[in-house]
């Protein structure tokens, strides 16, 4: 009983720092809705701020506490230019052309903290006053973590009296429900964002700072707390602050317990508990549908074939990588050969974006499953190259298939969650069940058949692979298959009407594009003679869409041109700069402000006007 009322009170206390950082997530998405992959940096930046500011002020209360306050302050006071400096410019983009923006925002933080702060490990003071422990029930049990546990309900009575007993309160709740109809009454909607993002800021870098006297100050802090804050945000449901503390609380007192219980899927339990929530409930436990009183959703332009200019410069492309790579070394054709499977992935992944709407923040999965499908007939039956690149998009497809029967059917964020739930769900297994996979050993000695294992041969092999699948996509996006995919993107009832079976035509094309992605999982197996699990990790996934959006979500040619730039730009910027992801961010915020519709786009546009 001792064992469980710690379990039991640790688990608040972690839901209770949850809270806090998720609050803020939620308060921003419900009025700008915009997903903000920054706030764990916000997160981030609180503990570094707070770590320096009370290492350096007076000790004592005033010195920890006001530390903490200026902290939160001044985190605030960087969302403010967040906002007014970027996302102000974008607020009229696609929800995930504003996911990039944030990204960005995330690598630049990543390199600026490096720089301020040094790569090691900060321990900050104790809090004064709630160092040791007390007696709770019989069992002791620390001061400071029974101090957080009430900081998580103070704050949602504190959010609860501002939004419901201040005008300013109103207005946020007017905008969370109809945005444009507050507008239209004349309310500022820019100065009302603008405060929205300043008390979102202060919530994540209270968070943060309130970390210190608890753990370590580290550089991995923001993308392993985004990670839980989205779960508990989508859990809870889309702009629901009571959800969002219900969610806390359930995912904080699972894994108190769980590592009791089930300790082998501490890793993605609250990725598993999000997964069963969305299947069970759509929108969360206490989110509402969107509404949609007020306007149908846009309807996307169609796909305009190439033009003679552009189809002259693919050409050409294709000459280069066909007649160059004989002349070139070792090293320049590992990286041509990488180039070419992440235009198979992008591509893989564009289909179901572009002209099936559905956002996937999980889409590594079907690259790591292929990687694996072929990595572990060769470890446990000695299977050759040839085989294991059938048995690729064989597991990447059932994977596909059992996967996507649940994400086609939501839409959305809540889809884009559920992918990255069944994605972490499958990395999981990978990670841990070590006697099939080698858990984070990976699987060795993976290595192309004797024929292939010229890494010019290999390189034209992934070529010729790569680009046959890549133009198979590209002709069932133009095929009657690919045209009822669109329609039931932009008018699902219309569609419906007609006799298009939406869910069977999204399904099948989320099961495509999973094969797709297994085909280039595997080649890359073959390429780098090992697989890990992180071949499926969230990064992965990620490289994915910034390839795609990077190109033109909108274009068939932009996530070729996508992944050629961004794995380019990622290897060159490695090579040349200690400070990589400083200047990959500063490029990707250059291209989401000066090339909203992508690179591809863009092209598309100087080539009309011309």
């Amino acid at each position: 009983m001792e064992n469980l009322l710690v379990q039991g009170l640790s688990g608040l206390a972690s839901a209770s720092s949850l809270f806090l950082v998720a609050s803020g997530l939620t308060v921003i998405f419900g009025v700008t809705r915009i997903v903000n992959f920054a706030h764990g940096s916000l997160y981030m930046l609180g503990a570094y701020l707070s770590w320096t500011l009370v290492t350096n002020l007076p000790r004592g209360h005033l010195g920890f506490w006001g530390g903490v306050a200026a902290a939160a302050l001044i985190v605030g006071a960087v969302g403010v230019l967040i906002e007014v400096l970027l996302l102000r410019r974008i607020y009229k983009a696609p929800e995930l052309f504003q996911l990039l923006a944030t990204f960005g925002v995330v690598l630049i933080v990543q390199d600026v903290a490096l720089m301020t702060w040094g790569p090691q490990d900060l321990l900050g003071p104790r809090a004064p006053g709630l160092r040791g422990a007390t007696e709770v029930l019989g069992v002791r049990f620390p001061l400071y973590d029974l101090f957080l546990i009430g900081v998580g309900p103070m704050v949602l009575v504190l959010l609860w009296l501002l939004f419901t007993r201040t005008r300013w309160g109103t207005l946020v709740r007017a905008a969370t429900a109809d945005r444009e109809m507050v507008g239209a009454l004349g309310v500022n909607q820019r100065m009302l964002f603008t405060t929205v993002f300043f008390l979102g800021s202060v919530l994540a870098g209270l968070g943060g700072a309130l970390q210190i006297p608890r753990e370590s100050v580290n550089l991995q802090m923001d993308l392993a707390i985004i990670s839980e804050a989205f779960v508990v945000v989508v859990v809870g449901g889309l702009g629901s602050l009571p959800g969002a503390f219900l969610a806390a609380l359930l995912i904080g007192e699972l894994q108190a317990f769980g590592i009791l219980i089930f300790p082998r899927i501490t890793l993605v339990l609250a990725f598993l508990v999000m997964a069963v929530v969305l299947v069970v409930r759509p929108h969360g436990l206490l989110g509402r549908a969107p509404s949609t009183a007020h306007g149908a959703a846009a309807v996307e332009p169609p796909y305009l074939p190439p033009s003679p200019w552009a189809r002259r410069i693919g050409l050409a492309a294709l000459a280069l990588a066909v007649l160059l790579p004989p002349f070139l070394g070792d090293y320049a054709l590992i990286v041509f050969t990488e180039i070419a499977i992440m235009v198979l992935f992008a591509a893989s992944l564009h289909l179901i974006m572009g002209p099936g709407g559905m956002a996937s923040f999980g889409h590594a999965a079907y690259f790591g499953l292929g990687a694996y499908g072929a990595a572990l007939l060769l470890r446990h039956f000695a299977a050759p190259m040839e085989v294991g690149l059938l048995a690729a998009p064989f597991l990447a497809g059932i994977g596909g298939a059992v996967f996507g029967f649940f994400c086609v059917r939501l839409s959305g964020v809540y889809a884009a969650m559920l992918t990255l739930a069944f994605a972490q769900i499958a990395w999981s297994i990978t990670f841990q069940w070590v006697e099939l996979t080698g858990g984070d050993n990976g699987i060795l000695g993976v290595w192309p058949s004797a024929w292939a294992q010229s890494k010019l041969v290999y390189y034209y092999l992934a070529l010729v692979v790569c680009v046959g699948i890549t133009l198979l996509l590209r002709r069932a996006i133009f095929a009657p298959f690919g045209y009822a995919l669109r329609a039931g993107r932009d008018s699902p009832l219309r569609a419906e009407a007609i006799g298009l079976d939406s869910f069977r035509i999204r399904w099948a094309a989320f099961v495509l594009a999973a094969i797709a992605a297994g085909i280039a999982g595997g080649l890359f197996a073959y390429a780098k003679g090992s697989v890990f699990p992180t071949y499926m990790s969230i990064a992965r996934s990620v490289d994915a869409l910034l390839m795609v959006l990077l190109g033109g979500v909108q274009t068939v040619s932009g996530p070729i041109l996508g992944a050629l730039a961004y794995t380019w730009l990622h290897e060159q910027l490695m090579r040349a700069f200690e400070l990589w992801r400083l200047f990959l961010g500063a490029i990707i915020l250059a291209l989401v402000l000066f090339f909203p519709q992508g690179l591809a786009g863009a092209a598309q546009r100087w080539e009309r006007r011309a």
